[in-house]
């Protein structure tokens, strides 16, 4: 889905306030994660500066929010120590941006639609539960690991389920208050419907609770006085200048030295990875249901972190928490993530003590909600009746995600569901089943859609099971790719193995660069030679064994272009087919036939006339079919005229007037007044749809008396066991044929001399 990158202006006020409520967010998150990464905490706002402006203009994402990834804190720390110092680090992050840049040019962003949507909703539930146990302490006013921190290890020795533990031992009673205040706050605007349609985002609420109690809690003495150590903690900075001193530039002397390259190489492609799966995640958050274009992401991240490498900031991702906060805030375009990114830049050079009056429990508050949402049961629920391949590598990312990192998770997550995916191909690569063709019995493989080395072993196995003496269908119609190995199999069998055990190969739908040729050899269309052999029975069987195929969706391979040329010159069907012109009723789609094998002969009611029986005799007689049908339907359209034709006359109703209609309606008139005489059927109501279809069945059976009491070449065929005919109910409801018993279907000579027309 395409969509407009330009801003609009009737949006302004919805993204500033979304901005606003991401702003609040991403300063604990920045700082956090730049504790955790073992770097400067300027470093981490500054990734959240330039991730909000300069990647937010380049990006063609409305909903996703770059900055310093808890994803990568791991991997920094790590880089970080290995370097040596934070100016030979910054080299690595140019070099990172640099390989995204190349990335996206060369359109790498599109593996992101190879990502599984298990994995993808793994990685949204994990990051829920993590947003739940990690603020859990700090909503307590536990606050010794960093709100940006997202590992399982934390730098406290401590891990996610053991600072649950140790947190009672530090709960703090004024920032429970502010805290659970707060979460009080956000279930009411949750469930008040006139709070809930407010334009004031309950974010922004909560912040001001928060600063408005803190602001009378801090300093007192006693369980309820509050700490520096439970607010924000932004570096104070003595105006502009001081800010830009801040600033580090990279060592360059460090772009002679191979560890350097190493190190982007391995940011770039955790960046990388990163922001194609949060990405992906937070597309799927979105409302609106808009497509972000994973290629000009790359490139707009690209750009982001080669500014972060020269100026000293973190590198940085497309980032969940933030993005998830974003779309929950109401925000519709991106300029709510520029927004984020000024307020950051602003706050931090203007007004850092204003900052550092926001609670931290407040904001916890307003994560765990998130979480929460993130994490709901209904996700989880669906998963599971979505089956194993969707379940097991869902509840794998999430379990990995929560008991290693983020990173790390995601990995574990793509490795097990291209495992099940790989497991699935493995046990299908193929579909095989027998199809009754006029000529014999055919094993038919389909290939599937990608056929690659993983699958040689599979396909060998069914080849090589093969009996001797029978035929096997190769069809590749819908295949996209063969791997060589496998060409290499399939051309080593239709040259050797087959012919040696004397197994016909057909092939089907081969691409030309293949040097594989199409050629059918078994017989799909009905010949001379099938036709001379075909008694009446087999020919029955055969048009039965069709309509079972038709209804269970399991259509014969036909080459029909070859048919084509074959039928040109002369034609051998096996059966004449006696049916209505209903539309329901084309007897070549429910018998699953073929170009050549059968006479059609259709005619409003299936009734029988001087032209009906000429065709049929020149279909038995001449062209030597061995079978007559007469297939009437229910809910036949030409019998219910009849009936109510029939009605009309003794009521007086006037139907429609048709010039020749009573011409159909004389020959069904007897089968008429015979179903309403039969016994039971006494004042019954014409008009019901049971009366109609025992019209139909009576029908049928008269049409097939007189076709041996008119033709006296037909009676003859019939006689001599050459011809049977048959009677059959097509029902169009159903697909199913029901074949008249057979004193009905097969009429015997005797039958027809005796009984009237």
């Amino acid at each position: 889905m395409r969509y407009k990158n330009r801003i609009q202006i009737s949006q302004v006020g919805r993204d500033a306030v979304a901005g606003l409520v991401v702003f609040l967010i991403a300063v604990p998150l920045c700082l956090g994660i730049a504790l955790a990464s073992n770097a400067p905490l300027f470093a981490g706002l500054l990734s959240g500066i330039i991730g909000g402006i300069v990647v937010g203009s380049a990006s063609g994402s409305q909903t996703s929010v770059s900055g310093p990834a808890a994803a990568l804190a791991t991997i920094v720390a790590s880089e970080i120590s290995r370097l040596g110092s934070y100016s030979t680090f910054q080299s690595a992050v140019i070099i990172a941006g640099c390989i995204q840049l190349a990335l996206g040019s060369i359109r790498a962003g599109s593996i992101a639609a190879f990502f599984p949507s298990s994995v993808i909703k793994g990685l949204l539930t994990a990051i829920g539960i993590l947003l739940i146990l990690k603020q859990i302490p700090h909503l307590l006013g536990h606050d010794a690991d960093p709100t940006g921190d997202m590992a399982f290890q934390q730098p406290d020795d401590a891990n996610t389920f053991t600072e649950l533990v140790r947190m009672f031992d530090h709960v703090h009673p004024g920032a429970c208050l502010i805290g659970f205040g707060s979460l009080g706050v956000l279930v009411l605007w949750e469930v008040i419907p006139t709070l809930r349609k407010s334009k004031i985002p309950a974010a922004l609420v909560v912040v001001a609770f928060g600063m408005i109690v803190g602001a009378f809690l801090e300093g007192r003495s006693g369980v309820w006085g509050i700490e520096p150590g439970n607010f924000v903690q932004v570096p104070v900075v003595e105006g502009p200048l001081k800010l830009a001193s801040l600033l580090q530039w990279p060592d360059w002397t460090a772009f002679s030295t191979a560890s350097v390259y190493k190190s982007g190489f391995v940011l770039a492609i955790a960046a990388s990875l990163g922001t194609l799966l949060n990405l992906e995640s937070v597309d799927k958050l979105d409302k609106r249901q808009r497509h972000s274009p994973p290629n000009r992401e790359l490139i707009a991240q690209g750009i982001g972190n080669t500014t972060a490498g020269l100026l000293g900031a973190l590198p940085m991702t497309s980032e969940i928490i933030r993005g998830s906060i974003n779309v929950n805030a109401g925000s519709r375009t991106r300029l709510s993530t520029i927004v984020h990114g000024l307020l950051l830049l602003i706050s931090v050079a203007a007004f850092p003590l204003v900052l550092n009056r926001i609670p931290l429990s407040c904001l916890a508050a307003i994560l765990l909600i998130t979480g929460a949402k993130l994490a709901g049961p209904t996700v989880i629920a669906t998963m599971w009746r979505g089956g194993r391949y969707q379940f097991a590598p869902y509840i794998t990312t999430v379990l990995a995600i929560v008991f290693t990192d983020l990173l790390t998770g995601v990995i574990v997550g793509l490795f097990v569901g291209l495992a099940f995916i790989l497991n699935s191909n493995l046990r299908r690569p193929i579909q095989r089943c027998v199809e009754r063709h006029l000529g014999g019995d055919v094993l038919h493989i389909t290939l599937s859609n990608q056929v690659s080395f993983l699958n040689r072993a599979a396909l060998f196995r069914v080849l090589d099971e093969i009996p001797a003496g029978s035929h096997v269908l190769l069809d590749a119609q819908d295949t996209d790719y063969i791997d060589p190995d496998v060409l290499s199999l399939i051309r080593d069998y239709c040259d050797q193995i087959a012919p040696a055990r004397g197994v016909r190969v057909s092939l089907l739908g081969f691409r030309h660069k293949y040097r594989l040729t199409d050629q059918i050899q078994y017989l799909d269309y009905s010949t001379r030679e099938l036709q001379d052999q075909l008694t009446p029975a087999q020919a029955l069987q055969i048009l039965k064994d069709g309509n079972a195929r038709f209804r269970g969706g399991q259509r014969l391979s036909r080459d029909l272009n070859r048919q084509l040329r074959s039928t040109a010159g002369k034609q051998h069907p096996f059966a004449v087919i006696l049916s209505c012109i209903d539309s329901r009723a084309s007897t070549e789609l429910i018998f699953d036939l073929g170009l050549g094998d059968a006479f059609s002969i259709r005619i409003a009611g299936n009734v029988i006339s001087r032209k009906v029986l000429a065709s049929m005799e020149y279909a038995c007689a001449v062209a030597g079919a061995k079978l007559i049908v007469v297939m009437g339907h229910t809910r036949c359209g030409a019998v219910t005229t009849a009936v109510e034709t029939t009605l009309a006359r003794e009521t007086s109703t006037q139907l429609p007037h048709c010039q020749h209609l009573d011409s159909i309606v004389e020959e069904l008139q007897a089968a008429i007044e015979r179903v309403a005489n039969a016994p039971g059927n006494s004042g019954c109501d014409t008009r019901e749809e049971r009366f109609v279809t025992q019209v139909a069945v009576a029908n049928v059976t008269q049409t097939a008396r007189k076709i041996l009491m008119q033709s006296s070449t037909l009676e003859a065929l019939h006689a001599q066991g050459r011809v049977a005919i048959v009677g059959a109910l097509y029902d169009v409801s159903t697909g199913d044929i029901e074949f008249m018993p057979d004193e009905d279907a097969c009429i015997s000579r005797k039958s027809s001399t005796n009984s009237p027309a």
